[in-house]
């Protein structure tokens, strides 16, 4: 499939949506396709028609990138962002051709107006509108589709079957299986019950270089695999420093020249928040501002230095994020992001450091085990990605296979937790760096 491929996959699912024979159209993104691209292509093409439409996102800080891509895209349409009364849009999104409005009656006879799915259940919104666009859709409950669709009569539903499905703090097993469990995602439920919907997919990855597509197509995307971008002229990471030798520098040496390292430290079972892997962790990202990473692409022809907030710092679990932010503080750099897989879903960086989700763990849970959560962690990344794990991973994945039953009414998930984690693990593994 040639590169004009993408955009015809787009303008086919604006077909399908216009003039289709159902009212709802998904469109599948792997990492880095050009998913917000689809969204913000589609909404403006409809706008332009004269038609209103109604983009819905799943988070505040989705929104807002929406609104500003589509202000950028479409200088000439007036874009509405609708929001909460206590949020405080960012200074950059006040600029002309944008309204902020924090009731809907005052956007009357905007084009396009966007908001979080939150927002747009308030009751005060009682007039259908005849196009939507939905954005991050598998992240959205199955029961947020049910009382939203009040507000549409024809939508493309846009995200990435690979990353995290909806989740709750509460027990949800009496619902599994059942018609209207919700937490089932929107797209699993409206396929569920509209069978004949085929299903488009946008065939590229812009993000990822071919030497992180392909592992993670193969460990994540085995049923619907996808291939880097073509023709996106040199992308490349070098040091123009020289290192001293440590453990550090070699990881990141090893990053720069393939795109992975795998920064094994000892067998251990640990805390959760493993202070010795926190400690390593930080170091790996403090170390690659140290060294002036430089990072050349189609978006920075002549390349350029990589700046703390292009860095990232992925974790499972919110206490282990906490402890990585205390260690960067003590170092000095608060400026780097840190945050759990569930919140780095649609964000992009050019070197991302992960903790492994199973690293010094004496079980795997199926939480750990989610595919979706390794999918977004090794998948942030345009130029290099650094893993942290102890060693025994492979072990601890042999010593708990996935033998969760499949409740009845219920599809198996694919890719297979367990089989993802190994397929992952094992591409790793080339790339391994240990720290004694």
């Amino acid at each position: 499939m040639t590169a004009p491929a993408v955009s015809d996959v787009v303008a086919d699912a604006i077909e399908q949506l216009q003039s289709g024979p159902h009212r709802g159209v998904v469109l599948d993104s792997p990492p880095g396709a050009g998913k917000s691209r689809a969204v913000v292509r589609t909404a403006v093409h409809l706008a332009a028609a004269g038609e209103s439409v109604r983009v819905v996102a799943q988070t505040n800080a989705q929104v807002d990138e929406l609104v500003r891509r589509i202000a950028e895209t479409a200088p000439g349409i007036v874009v509405g962002r609708y929001t909460a009364r206590d949020y405080l849009p960012p200074d950059w999104l006040r600029r002309q051709g944008i309204l902020i409005r924090q009731q809907l009656r005052d956007l009357a006879g905007v084009p396009i107006v966007v908001a979080t799915a939150a927002k747009w259940l308030d009751p005060v919104v009682e007039q259908r509108g005849p196009w939507a666009v939905i954005d991050e859709a598998y992240q959205m409950r199955s029961d947020t589709l049910l009382r939203l669709e009040m507000i549409f009569e024809r939508a493309l539903f846009v995200g990435d079957p690979g990353q995290l499905d909806p989740f709750s703090v509460v027990n949800v097993e009496r619902w599994t299986g059942l018609p209207w469990d919700p937490m089932q995602s929107a797209v699993a439920a409206m396929l569920a019950n509209n069978p004949t919907i085929k299903t488009l997919q946008l065939p590229y990855s812009w993000r990822l270089s071919p030497s992180a597509a392909a592992p993670v197509s193969a460990a994540f995307y085995p049923h619907v695999p996808f291939e880097s971008a073509p023709e996106q002229g040199p992308r490349r990471m070098w040091l123009p420093t020289r290192g001293f030798g440590s453990v550090h520098d070699h990881a990141i040496e090893q990053a720069t020249e393939s795109g992975w390292a795998y920064f094994e430290l000892p067998a251990r079972h640990t805390l959760r928040t493993d202070a010795e892997a926190v400690q390593h962790v930080a170091a790996l990202a403090v170390r690659s501002l140290e060294r002036g990473a430089t990072v050349q692409s189609q978006e920075q022809p002549d390349g350029t230095v990589l700046r703390p907030d292009r860095i990232a710092i992925g974790a499972a679990h919110r206490d282990q994020v906490a402890a990585i932010k205390d260690e960067l503080t003590r170092t000095g750099h608060r400026s780097i992001r840190v945050d759990t897989a569930n919140r780095l879903q649609g964000a992009e960086f050019d070197v991302v450091v992960v903790l492994h989700p199973l690293s010094g763990r004496r079980d795997a849970t199926a939480f750990h085990l989610e595919s979706g959560r390794l999918c977004v962690l090794t998948s942030r990344h345009r130029h290099a990605c650094i893993v942290v794990g102890r060693a025994g991973i492979a072990e601890l994945l042999d010593t708990h296979p996935s033998v969760d039953p499949v409740p009845l009414n219920t599809k198996p998930k694919f890719p297979d937790g367990w089989e993802a984690n190994h397929a992952m693990l094992e591409h790793l593994m080339r790339h391994r760096i240990r720290a004694a």
